[in-house]
């Protein structure tokens, strides 16, 4: 079995083009993001390893953030979650499990978390 390392980046709020319906178009709406990123790790972290061994946490803020193209509507959440995926793939070779939760929070009534969760694997 490979060792792997999970890195988590949870509740980013950012404000993203994306729905369906009539008054959610043209407008951004907030969407709560969670990421968790396995990748490759070296098989022991002494006191002295180098970043490079791991990933750095803002590669993973700046995926779920200052990656998503400005202007583009995404017509499903899934979408986002799935470019997330893609940018982090990109990102780094070493990145073997991608797992993506995003709650959209207007449509939220009593503090309820609604959305999805896509989990996808380097092919």
């Amino acid at each position: 079995m490979d060792d792997r390392l999970t890195l988590n980046v949870h509740d980013l709020e950012v404000q993203v083009l994306t729905g369906i319906y009539s008054e959610e178009t043209g407008a951004t709406q907030p969407l709560r993001i969670s990421l968790s990123v396995e990748i490759d790790c070296p098989r022991q972290f002494l006191p002295d390893t180098k970043l490079a061994a791991s990933k750095n946490y803002l590669d993973l803020k700046h995926a779920a953030t200052a990656a998503l193209p400005p202007g583009v509507h995404f017509t499903l959440i899934e979408g986002v979650a799935d470019h997330i995926c893609e940018t982090l793939f990109l990102q780094d070779r070493r990145v073997r499990r991608v797992e993506v939760a995003i709650v959209k929070l207007a449509i939220a009534e009593a503090g309820e978390r609604i959305g999805i969760t896509l989990v996808r694997h380097r092919r």
